[in-house]
């Protein structure tokens, strides 16, 4: 009977731990319930309250991912496993990702209820708006009917929670809220460069700016391939997809559907913008950074010719290699815009990196690091012979300008002067 009260006493206390376990896996429980309200799967639901616009600026067709289809048997086990864990670990991601979270109704006020529309994507909308705190920034809307735009949604946020370059554009915030998935980036203002190279509002970019847009987005894959950890493959290098700031440089953005190299690179289904997309990666449904590599190539012959890759862009650019060897001779497919304003070399060595770059066999592409180094180069090379003229310009320009003083000096001066010489010439005779 004496060891009854021991009993009891074990009892009550196991009783009592097992409560604080249960009420604190409830609160856990609930959090992520809430937050997986916010940010978890809506594709059933269906918003009304943003004007979703069909045609936009973006004339490239993605096309979907594996990812987004029906899933089998063995993965909704899987995904039943790991329900709680990987649920609740990429909630707090989102929320940990240092990305500030706005309200629906703050971003109804700053874009007049969804009014000042400036462009239109696979992902959705975007719209100006200008917040309280007077910054001005671009709101990119998930489509209602998007059908891979919720996984996007969760991959920008997480992705570019993390990644921060001069050439990447950043995120600044995002919203999830009365059934919409809403990202907030910095405002490019000049748009995209689709909208240079096509649109007919704007006036054709120059040789030079066409350059050094190349070079920025090249800096910007290159963050992603080498300088990001663990490394990012973009997956959707595209002209549409390259922002440009006030000042005409370049920032790669839509990291939709970007993944982390460490990730699974088998999918089933293709995904990115058919006439970007490395003919590797459609054969062997294996993305790699070479897969960017050769999406960035068709980019620097799009700059260079001003076609559009759904032109019969990279047609084009076959049957000119045929006569070029790749080497030489590509002035053939320049854009006619330029009118000539070109360095030639310039041109052969940059086409000549292009036509590396989407070299079928991709172990035979450079790699980003590689064509950042050579683009530099170029650039280098043709400030330094800008320089070099100028300088032998304001030579010249001296020289002019010490004739033209002597010219304007007094008669008696002069005559000086010729005395001067006569008498130096007469004494070295002597």
């Amino acid at each position: 009977m004496k060891s009854d009260p021991a009993g009891l006493i074990i009892g009550i206390s196991i009783g009592v731990v097992i409560g604080v376990l249960l009420a604190v896996l409830g609160f856990f429980c609930f959090r992520y319930q809430r937050r997986r309200s916010q940010i978890g799967n809506s594709s059933s639901r269906r918003a009304a309250t943003v004007p979703i616009h069909q045609n936009g600026v973006d004339s490239c067709a993605p096309v979907s991912d594996s990812s987004i289809g029906s899933e089998s048997p063995k993965s909704v086990v899987q995904h039943s496993i790991s329900f709680w864990l990987g649920g609740l670990k990429k909630a707090s991601v989102i929320s940990a990702s240092g990305i500030l979270e706005y309200s629906y109704k703050d971003l109804q006020k700053a874009t007049f209820n969804f009014t000042t529309l400036i462009g239109q994507g696979a992902f959705g909308p975007v719209y100006k708006a200008q917040m309280m705190t007077g910054e001005t920034v671009a709101v990119k809307v998930l489509a209602s009917n998007s059908r891979q735009g919720e996984r996007e949604f969760q991959t920008e946020v997480m992705l570019l929670g993390r990644l921060h370059h001069r050439n990447l554009v950043n995120l600044v915030g995002y919203c999830a809220e009365k059934g919409q998935h809403i990202l907030i980036y910095v405002y490019m203002s000049r748009g995209s460069l689709a909208s240079h190279l096509y649109g007919e509002k704007n006036t054709p970019l120059s040789w030079d700016v066409r350059m050094q847009v190349a070079l920025d987005v090249a800096r910007g894959l290159e963050y992603l391939h080498d300088g990001a950890v663990p490394p990012v493959i973009h997956r959707d290098i595209k002209s549409s997809n390259i922002l440009l700031d006030a000042s005409m440089r370049a920032r790669v953005s839509d990291f939709g559907l970007s993944r982390e190299e460490i990730v699974d690179k088998n999918v089933s289904n293709i995904q990115g913008t058919f006439g970007y997309l490395d003919p590797e990666y459609i054969s062997t449904r294996n993305f790699t950074k070479k897969s960017d590599v050769y999406s960035y190539g068709v980019l620097l012959f799009e700059l260079i010719a001003g076609r559009n890759p759904l032109q019969g862009l990279m047609e084009y650019v076959e049957l000119a290699a045929m006569n070029t060897e790749g080497n030489v001779g590509w002035e053939e497919i320049v854009d006619s815009r330029l009118d000539g304003k070109f360095d030639l070399q310039e041109l052969n060595d940059v086409a000549a990196l292009a036509y590396k770059c989407v070299n079928r066999v991709p172990k035979k592409r450079p790699s980003m690091r590689d064509i950042v180094q050579v683009l530099s180069r170029i650039i280098k090379m043709r400030n330094h012979s800008k320089q070099h003229r100028k300088s032998s310009s304001a030579r010249v320009d001296d020289i002019t300008i010490n004739i033209d003083q002597l010219a304007h000096r007094s008669p008696h001066s002069v005559h000086q002067r010729v005395e001067s010489m006569d008498s130096t010439a007469d004494s070295c005779d002597i």
